[in-house]
């Protein structure tokens, strides 16, 4: 073992600055690279004529694991951000002018449920209870674990197999839950981290007993501002950021990195490096001077990923009080569509939305009386469907645009002050992901846990990755404990 002073994190986004914070409270000088102006990665914020607009992760699950964060760093959350509650979670809606309001409020739900189909209430307390048990092994237990032999996947395959892990999280649902709208409501949460319902292992189903058990939770000032809060906490204990500093290079010696260039020339040495960018930029460029980088990146490329999103930012100078923080718009089609999303090549004809109106919880998104917005549809990841972008993005946006105005927000169009697009081509050029996948790597069974990038390079000891890419996986909860794991490895190395 060499001793780890010093380390460098590439990428500030949720993973990123929790492994860096955990990194420089655990006593390793840690500096912090990010390529863009701002810190957040796909959490970025952008500001136009007094709209502040969230560009990414929107809804938070889990507030105990950022908690820890400040813990760690022997700080209090309350110092540095405020969680404000959302309820209704999600407001959920079919194009018959059904919709299914999911609360923390079992009575409520209970009651919602029987108006839809009466069965189906002693079947969603079933699925609860499965969710729940789900939940207990595969996050508390496994989700901050690295999966770093195939051992470890072994030790964690009887429970696994118990839980009957190999089924979908939509032929889960539907084993408990009769109604086909119900069966939606309790299956979509996989496509919150870019996994297809049908074909996610239904360890996902864990989400529902994670939003059970903590709620739904929004920063107040924006997600954005849980970045700044992170960043500051950052700084207070110490650790350093550089923005604007992109990495050109991770640079090996002897078998181990040894520390990142970037692209205007300067270095910095580092005893370990950990990687937040997207694994195959990671491994195919940042590391395309060593074998390992080629090695792997052909590796990466062979497997399954997640879907992109189209999104649009739009700010309006009126306030719809008829919506809820977070509202799922149900197209026409659900397996039909999702299908086409994963799958398919080219662009389907028809969507499924989601829309993010935090003014609802924080008017101070926003100048008084109006609205900020943002809603996304899942969309092909270019290596499946050759769309271009720049042509479709603006069709897409009036279409979207279109159906809104109609169904959800009358007047739309003519209330409209600013809005800009994100496409899977800004993924790819932006963020440098991987065929502008959302999400990284899809979460299926044979993806995840030890099948999935480890946290430890196996081949480059003092190499580590952190994010969507590698163990756990996707969202928030998810790249935080994914930094967890990388922590606890990179600090049992410095104590070594």
């Amino acid at each position: 073992m060499n001793a780890v002073n010093n380390a460098v994190v590439v990428g500030a986004g949720f993973g990123g600055l929790a492994l860096a914070i955990r990194l420089q409270a655990g006593g390793t000088q840690t500096t912090l690279l990010e390529k863009r102006d701002k810190p957040g990665g796909r959490a970025y914020v952008y500001e136009d004529q007094g709209f502040v607009f969230d560009a990414g992760p929107t809804v938070i699950t889990d507030p105990s694991c950022i908690e820890e964060l400040f813990t760690a760093a022997g700080k209090r959350i309350e110092d540095y951000v405020e969680m404000l509650p959302v309820s209704p979670f999600y407001r959920l809606c079919w194009e018959d002018g059904s919709h299914f309001d999911y609360v923390n409020d079992q009575e409520a739900l209970d009651r919602q449920i029987h108006a839809i189909n009466p069965v189906d209430v002693a079947g969603y307390q079933r699925f609860l209870a499965y969710s729940k048990a789900v939940f207990e092994e595969g996050y508390i237990k496994l989700g901050t674990v690295p999966f770093l032999t195939f051992r470890d996947m072994i030790a964690a395959g009887p429970q696994l197999a118990k839980l009957q892990a190999w089924r979908s999280v939509y032929s889960m649902v539907s084993r408990f839950v009769q109604d086909e709208h119900l069966r939606q409501a309790f299956s979509f949460h996989s496509l919150l981290v870019g996994g297809n319902p049908f074909a996610t292992s239904s360890i996902y189903t864990l989400i529902h007993a994670l939003e059970r058990r903590w709620g739904v939770w929004f920063p107040r000032g924006g997600t954005g501002a849980l970045v700044n809060g992170l960043v500051r906490l950052f700084q207070d204990i110490g650790g350093r950021i550089e923005l604007n500093a992109s990495v050109a290079q991770i640079e090996t010696k002897n078998g181990r990195a040894s520390g990142v260039r970037l692209e205007d020339g300067r270095f910095f040495p580092a005893d370990a490096v950990a990687s937040n960018a997207d694994v195959v930029h990671t491994y195919a460029s940042l590391l395309n001077q060593h074998p390992r980088g080629a090695q792997e990146a052909a590796s990466l490329r062979k497997k399954r990923f997640s879907n992109s999103l189209f999104v649009i930012y739009f700010g309006l100078d009126h306030h719809h009080s008829q919506l809820q923080h977070h509202t799922v718009c149900f197209g026409p089609r659900y397996r039909g569509l999702i299908d086409e999303i994963f799958k398919g090549n080219a662009l389907a004809d028809d969507f499924s939305l989601y829309l993010h109106a935090p003014c609802v919880t924080d008017p101070s998104l926003a100048p008084p009386g109006c609205g900020s917005h943002y809603v996304l549809a899942p969309v092909p990841h270019l290596g499946n469907a050759d769309i271009d972008w720049e042509v479709e993005g603006p069709r897409y946006r009036d279409k979207i645009f279109e159906y809104l105005e109609e169904r959800y927000m009358p007047g739309l169009r003519s209330q409209l002050v600013t809005s800009r697009i994100f496409t899977p081509f800004d993924f790819r050029d932006q963020l440098n992901a991987h065929v502008g996948s959302a999400f990284s790597l899809e979460p299926v069974l044979t993806q995840s846990a030890w099948f999935r990038p480890h946290n430890r390079d196996r081949e480059l000891a003092n190499l580590y990755l952190v994010g969507a890419g590698t163990h756990p996986g996707a969202g928030v909860p998810g790249v935080i404990g994914s930094a967890k794991a990388t922590a606890g490895l990179m600090l049992a190395e410095a104590r070594a």
